[in-house]
């Protein structure tokens, strides 16, 4: 099983990836595949190079032909996160591989799979593709053993391209800028359920700012990205919906030189999710707390946990590095679970 709070087992069919933006400094993946090389585990092997800051990517993907089935070989209904130790839709991925990949999930209508990039562009225009579907029936005629001819036939919403039902779609924004670059894409992918990891926060998201990519003639009722959207006519004689996002987690940064999350972005975007009605999974705080104690910031709370620091947003907080376990995930004293509906 899964530590990851929000899933039950990881899959990693593709390994490799290589920093982004300012959310993969402190990737976790990146010293995982670097400790697994030095174990002697071959498939992580020249996937990350030493820099003086740690271990970091160097940009080679590489696809794990011994993983790619293992969803077929378990019948339990499971909640799968595809490629915890790299992204599905990086740019030295070839199409071939995500087709593989598509034809497994394909195959596998029992399991749910959640499936996080940070390429969006790329995860929108491959699934609005007109080939792609095409492409994924002859993956699952002939690029995988054992399997007969199958037609994949999809009910989209209202967007050209395909979806499955069981595979979820999300975005990694870890501030308001790379919200306002990757969410646009989500929302015109189709795609059964949409979600964000805003995890690392590293700065407040306004989701309600982040328009729909509406087309021209619909451009008056434009909405946010936590607002349905009625649009007419795209599929034939069809009115359907660009639905609101379906899911937004949350979680602070954990481990070597973790960065501290202010309290006001979790609690803004857990409120804007109870206002749209939308589920919000509060995962952790990571590696900082807030310090209890702001009105003595150099008192005995600080003696005890070296490093506190004053973090500023809408107003200034005190945050002291306490570790994961102490930090816990509790927000203003609840426990947040929220999670869209598995649909089958």
């Amino acid at each position: 099983m899964s530590k990851i709070e929000w899933t039950e087992k990881t899959w990693n069919p593709i390994v490799g990836c290589s920093v982004v933006s300012p959310g993969c400094t402190n990737c976790y993946a990146m010293t995982m595949a670097a400790r697994l090389e030095r174990m002697g585990t071959e498939r992580y092997r020249g996937l990350t190079k030493p820099s003086k800051a740690g271990a970091v990517w160097t940009g080679e993907t590489r696809l794990v032909e011994e993983t790619l089935t293992e969803p077929l070989r378990r019948r339990k209904p499971t909640m799968w996160f595809v490629n915890s130790m790299s992204d599905l839709f990086h740019e030295s991925a070839p199409d071939a591989w995500i087709d593989r990949v598509f034809a497994v999930m394909a195959l596998c209508p029992q399991h749910t799979f959640q499936v996080l990039t940070k390429r969006s562009a790329r995860m929108r225009a491959y699934l609005s593709s007109d080939e792609t579907a095409g492409r994924l029936t002859r993956a699952l005629s002939h690029g995988i053993d054992g399997i007969g001819s199958l037609s994949i036939v999809s009910c989209h919403d209202g967007l050209s391209g395909f979806q499955l039902p069981n595979v979820w779609l999300g975005v990694s924004t870890e501030d308001q800028r790379r919200a306002d670059e990757r969410v646009p894409d989500l929302l015109a992918t189709p795609a059964a359920v949409r979600f964000v990891s805003a995890e690392p926060l590293l700065g407040p998201i306004d989701f309600r700012n982040i328009p729909y990519p509406s087309p021209p003639e619909d451009e008056g009722r434009r909405g946010s990205a936590l607002d349905g959207h009625e649009v007419a006519g795209l599929v034939g004689n069809c009115i359907a919906y660009i639905p609101a996002l379906d899911w937004i987690i949350v979680g602070g940064e954990s481990g070597p030189g973790a960065r501290p999350m202010h309290p006001a972005w979790a609690r803004s975007i857990r409120d804007q999710c109870a206002r749209a009605g939308v589920p919000y999974f509060f995962k952790q705080w990571g590696a900082w707390s807030e310090d209890t104690n702001q009105d003595s910031p150099r008192g005995d709370y600080i003696g005890a946990h070296p490093g506190v620091e004053p973090i500023q947003c809408c107003d200034t907080v005190y945050m002291a590095p306490v570790g994961k376990k102490v930090a816990g995930r509790l927000l203003d004293g609840v426990e947040h679970n929220g999670m869209p509906e598995v649909r089958t």
